[in-house]
């Protein structure tokens, strides 16, 4: 009965595009960006979507803050790379093709979960996220204590192209894993979704509002958690055996706490209120982690900062962004803030490009000094030991400053008058049918 109410939900007709699209995108995007990089990107991006969808399962959905989920990633990545590594041995009774190497990490995650989480879901809210935060840190340490299973500081590592060629695939190349890494991700997204619109999906909602009132119309709020834990650790466990494949070794580093408050952090600067919002953050983990932090040593400041502000100014994350012009869109109004959204962009360039010079400035200093005083910024030549560069930092800072707020003034300015046109066409539509019934 819960698995049909979910298919039938998955299956709307009004879904079919956004579906269609999001299939389309998986299958088109190493054909649009064809580098090797590229591919490794997308590679880490399909294997992080599902690790972030599993932890907004616990989240965006049951409201249980985790400070351990990358546990459940972390083993499923170890089990997932001896699994392939036996296979390749012959050491396993039965075959075991690369494509099912992910079901042997999902399992794991989901048999870890079901021990950890028999103790964790027992108590909810703070007492849960230090729960998890013991636990994690717990099998972290414990991880390496045992150097001829989890590998020591160097891993474990493994190849992926073990075995005979399955229909002429052998999954050396960067694209064969890659396809096989987004089928995965859209089945997962498409079964976490559905999974959402499932009565125990509606239950897990309704334990994350109101815990008290689901435990007095008879149902258990901490089996419908556990349930949930479990299966966040069976997601999560396919996804780092995805990644295992992907990177072909795996460190112990896969189960530190620094992983779990990436994905926290990420998730919910995806927007953890909405289920795109994880696909989203985890498009931008990818993006700090494996592009910015290339481009400056400074990236774990600037993401500290888009968290803050992301914080005080859009606590739902870039999914809520969408969704408010969407529903703008949808009325008609969108084309009458373009404009204003492109005077309020032009204006942040400034200060962002004078709190940037003055970062890199002090990074070069501190961090760089060996390499000179001498750094290159946005296509310039600065001089961190001069004060003249300090100060046309400044005054770009602060000018910039200024301008952008009143570049924001005039879009808020905007923005109202476009949710009041919004909310007057609302009322003319409500009264219509009264009208007309009479």
């Amino acid at each position: 009965m819960a698995s049909n109410l979910g298919v039938a939900s998955f299956f709307k007709p009004g879904r079919w595009p956004v579906w269609a699209l999001y299939a389309l995108i998986l299958m088109a995007a190493p054909l649009l960006f064809k580098s090797s990089l590229a591919l490794t990107l997308l590679s880490q991006a399909g294997c992080l979507v599902i690790v972030c969808l599993s932890y907004n399962l616990l989240l965006g959905q049951g409201g249980m803050l985790s400070f351990g989920h990358a546990v459940y990633a972390g083993l499923g990545s170890f089990f997932a790379i001896h699994a392939m590594n036996l296979a390749s041995q012959g050491a396993l009774p039965l075959a075991l093709p690369l494509p099912l190497v992910p079901l042997v990490g999902g399992l794991a995650g989901l048999v870890f979960a079901a021990l950890l989480g028999y103790a964790a879901t027992r108590k909810a809210g703070t007492t849960f996220a230090m729960i998890t935060l013991g636990m994690g840190e717990l099998v972290f340490a414990s991880a390496q204590m045992f150097p001829g299973f989890f590998g020591g500081e160097a891993g474990i590592s493994t190849n992926r192209a073990y075995g005979a060629p399955l229909w002429g695939i052998t999954f050396g190349p960067q694209r064969q894993v890659y396809y096989l890494i987004a089928a995965y991700c859209f089945a997962c997204t498409a079964a976490l979704f559905a999974l959402s619109r499932t009565p125990l999906g509606r239950l897990l909602n309704a334990v994350r509002d109101n815990s008290e009132r689901v435990e007095f119309i008879g149902y258990d709020a901490r089996r419908v958690r556990y349930h949930a834990f479990m299966l966040a650790g069976f997601f999560a466990g396919i996804g780092g055996a995805l990644a295992a494949i992907n990177s072909e070794i795996v460190t112990v580093e896969a189960l530190g706490s620094t992983r779990s408050a990436s994905l926290l952090l990420f998730t919910f600067l995806g927007g953890a209120g909405f289920f795109a919002g994880p696909i989203l953050g985890a498009v931008l983990m990818v993006l700090a982690l494996f592009w910015l932090s290339e481009l400056t040593r400074a990236w774990l400041l600037y993401v500290g900062l888009l968290f803050l502000v992301m914080v005080m100014y859009a606590p739902g994350g870039l999914a809520s962004l969408v969704m408010m012009n969407l529903r703008v869109a949808a009325f008609g109004q969108f084309r009458s803030l373009v404009p204003a959204y492109l005077l309020l962009a032009l204006a942040a360039l400034a200060p962002l490009a004078g709190a940037g010079a003055m970062i890199e400035m002090a990074y070069q200093l501190q961090l760089s000094a060996a390499l000179g005083s001498e750094l290159a910024f946005m296509g310039l030549t600065l001089d961190a030991s001069q004060p003249g560069a300090w100060l046309g930092a400044g005054v770009v800072l602060l000018v910039g400053l200024g301008l952008f707020e009143l570049a924001r003034r005039s879009f808020c300015r905007q923005w109202r008058r476009v949710q009041d046109a919004i909310d007057s066409d609302i009322g003319r539509n409500e009264k219509t049918p009264s009208l007309l019934s009479k």
